[in-house]
């Protein structure tokens, strides 16, 4: 049975070739999402930016937690959160801070409660702040930052020094666009939105430490061979499995952005853009870093393209040598004449033989 190929077998595509336009463009692309973070920010959620929360008790039956977030996605709140709690018949609902200051935070719970008071109770209405703090976030930044420590560290010993820059260059490099596609695209940033920067960070490294081990294990096979030529030989060799794992993840991600609702559509978008922005940076960001930072030494680079160099020019002398053995001359030789003179002398000694030869 013949398997299913994304991606043809032995390719030997130059990405190497295109170095000298990736980094340009893609730091072109750090700064504009930099500048879309500081100018025009981000769109956070309710756990980010607070609200009201309303805790309601079925007045019979379980709470139906679809029903009840279908009802408060009617009344045109903005975000709304509905969880489940305690026990079946309780529930919590939560939307963001209205435009218009208390009044209209107001009013919005008292649409609610004309909404759901025929099925639910409201048993408690309470105004929130953030549920990230700011104790919070210095947790999430210092657990980010030992993080990038603990790969560096990791990458240093398992592999090379190189590795190790050149993953943790491409890792930011994703988290810095994906930032940047939250605040161009205005999706809602909120709890989910860290899970999917968190799962972005995962399989950025692991997409990028497929194709270092790739370049390592060519390292001591083809020891002659130029930096740029060898890392090429590495993409293309993981190349089909690169192709297979992305379109695997994207399709289970065009699912959950078609039929996994509203509540983690934040998240399905961002891990499409994530996985797209992973798979770039393994291959144009981190190996070329390996070249920038001297991976081997320029000198045995410059004999290895000296030594092909001759090779080559050789065989295309042994060519043309061999060429010129095989073509035929431009003029064919006489042919040799028929009849043939006795030399002179031969002829002297045959006349004396005659005289001397007895009658």
């Amino acid at each position: 049975m013949k398997l299913l190929r994304l991606a043809p077998e032995n390719t030997k595509f130059p990405f190497m070739r295109f170095r000298r336009v990736s980094y340009p463009f893609s730091a072109l692309l750090s700064l504009i999402a930099v500048a879309l973070f500081v100018f025009k920010g981000m769109n956070f959620g309710i756990d980010f930016a607070g609200g009201t929360v309303i805790e309601l008790r079925a007045k019979s039956g379980a709470a139906e937690v679809g029903t009840l977030r279908t009802m408060g996605e009617n009344l045109h709140l903005g975000d709304i959160e509905v969880q489940a709690f305690g026990n079946p018949a309780d529930a919590t609902l939560r939307f963001g801070l209205q435009p218009g200051g208390d009044v209209a935070q107001q009013a919005a719970v008292e649409r609610v409660r004309d909404a759901v008071g025929a099925y639910y109770d409201l048993r408690r209405v309470e105004v929130v702040g953030p549920r990230v703090s700011n104790e919070l976030v210095q947790s999430g930044t210092l657990g980010v930052v030992l993080s990038i420590i603990a790969v560096l560290s990791y990458l240093w010993f398992r592999f090379e020094w190189q590795f190790a820059i050149g993953a943790v260059i491409a890792t930011m490099h994703d988290l810095l666009l994906t930032v940047g596609f939250f605040s161009i695209t205005q999706l809602e940033f909120n709890t989910t939105s860290i899970a999917a920067i968190l799962t972005i960070v995962g399989y950025s490294l692991n997409e990028t430490v497929v194709v270092l081990d790739r370049i390592r294990e060519n390292m001591r096979k083809y020891k002659k061979m130029a930096t740029a030529q060898m890392v090429d030989m590495s993409i293309n060799a993981v190349l089909p499995r690169t192709i297979m794992t992305a379109t695997t993840v994207m399709l289970a991600l065009f699912a959950l952005v078609a039929f996994g609702g509203q509540v983690i559509r934040s998240f399905s978008i961002a891990m499409i853009w994530g996985i797209f922005v992973a798979t770039y940076s393994s291959i144009f960001i981190c190996s070329p870093m390996l070249i920038y930072l001297g991976l081997r030494n320029e000198d045995a680079d410059k004999a290895a393209a000296q030594s092909h160099e001759t090779e080559r020019k050789a065989a295309t002398a042994a060519s043309a040598k061999d060429e010129a053995a095989e073509a035929p001359s431009a003029a064919p030789t006489a042919p040799p004449a028929t009849t043939e003179k006795t030399p002179a002398p031969a002829r002297k000694a045959a006349g004396k033989r005659a005289k001397t030869r007895p009658a």
